[in-house]
């Protein structure tokens, strides 16, 4: 899988060099309507979900256009130049200048306002004073031994090969392992390849990626296939493949590389999503300059999963569970309970 993503960076630099060349804007001057011109062509001919999001882009340039003239001030040109960002709904959108990041509010309104986890509950009842740390790993077994709680809080952290023997060691005698993934805001696409070599399928189709090539909003590379490491097992792991029952839980705050991990369940048997919708963000993003400095990033590719799903706004959950504030309230965590009664079963 490694090896693909890093193809898949080098194609993506290679189509945006040739989109670049393609709709490059011989006026660069820095003035305010220039620079708002140049983002709006910018993001018109390379983003990759309008058809998805179902954004008018058109309409939104009749929109915000006539609020941008050659003397305003910096704050308000990124002002108006953020909230036409802002109609793509896309985390994986930004505009950054030396005084200001543009963020995504609906996006980060989801991730926190629909959250479904209450941290309190899993620190107190879950984890407990006595859980363990393992590299960027909380863990514990619950359910009288019988189920591995594992808390994995952000892709951005390294997984590495001996944390994952050493769980496997650790919770041999476990019926199968809870993978809390909600809130889980993604980071580092190569821990997806760590965490999925723990299991015995290698080489296997994982989800498909398209690359946008062209100004039109349908135009977009041919299918690429990314697949699972097909590193021999026993190079990595003296132990047994784990073949036990998985359970991953996802909530919106479950973004981008988290999402990834979502679909790339589909290619294993024994994982089972739990909770609510990812938050999406499944579209790589890439960006670059605009005429007055400051620069920007967008989704300019689009995945598909291998039950041919583009779920850029959210991966659905195999087993939807929402939290229970009745529950909650006695302390309980009824979507870790609902993935470890499918484990026991």
């Amino acid at each position: 899988m490694k090896k693909l993503y890093f193809l898949l960076l080098i194609l993506i630099g290679a189509t945006l060099i040739s989109c670049e060349r393609a709709f490059m804007v011989d006026d660069e001057d820095p003035h305010a309507t220039n620079v708002f011109d140049y983002l709006w062509n910018k993001v018109d001919q390379q983003y990759a979900f309008f058809d998805l999001k179902g954004v008018d882009w058109d309409s939104v340039y009749e929109v915000y256009r006539p609020k941008v003239y050659d003397d305003m001030d910096s704050d308000s040109l990124f002002s108006v130049c953020a909230a036409m960002l802002n109609t793509l709904r896309d985390g994986h959108t930004n505009l950054i200048s030396k005084f200001d990041v543009s963020h995504n509010d609906s996006v980060y309104y989801k991730m926190y306002a629909e959250r479904n986890i209450n941290t309190e509950v899993v620190v107190l009842n879950y984890l407990t004073v006595n859980y363990h740390t393992t590299g960027s790993l909380t863990h514990n077994a619950i359910r009288n031994g019988d189920v591995a709680y594992i808390r994995y809080s952000s892709f951005m952290d390294a997984i590495t090969a001996d944390n994952l023997s050493y769980l496997m060691e650790h919770y041999k005698n476990c019926k199968g392992w809870i993978l809390d993934l909600r809130q889980n805001g993604g980071g580092n696409i190569a821990n997806i390849s760590t965490l999925l070599s723990i299991f015995d399928n290698h080489g296997q189709p994982l989800y498909h990626t398209q690359i946008k090539s062209g100004p039109e909003h349908d135009a977009f590379t041919g299918m690429t296939t990314v697949y699972a490491d097909s590193t021999n097992y026993s190079d990595i792991f003296t132990e047994p493949a784990f073949t036990k029952p998985v359970a991953v839980l996802i909530d919106r705050g479950s973004y981008s590389a988290t999402s990834f991990f979502a679909i790339c369940t589909q290619g294993y048997d024994n994982i089972k999503l739990f909770g609510d919708y990812s938050g999406g963000g499944l579209g790589l993003p890439n960006g670059g300059a605009l005429p007055n400095g400051w620069t920007y990033r967008f989704s300019i590719t689009r995945t598909i999963a291998l039950d041919g799903g583009n779920y850029e706004n959210g991966v659905p959950p195999d087993v939807r569970v929402l939290i229970d504030p009745e529950s909650t309230a006695q302390g309980i965590d009824n979507v870790i309970e609902a993935a470890a009664d499918w484990i026991m079963q």
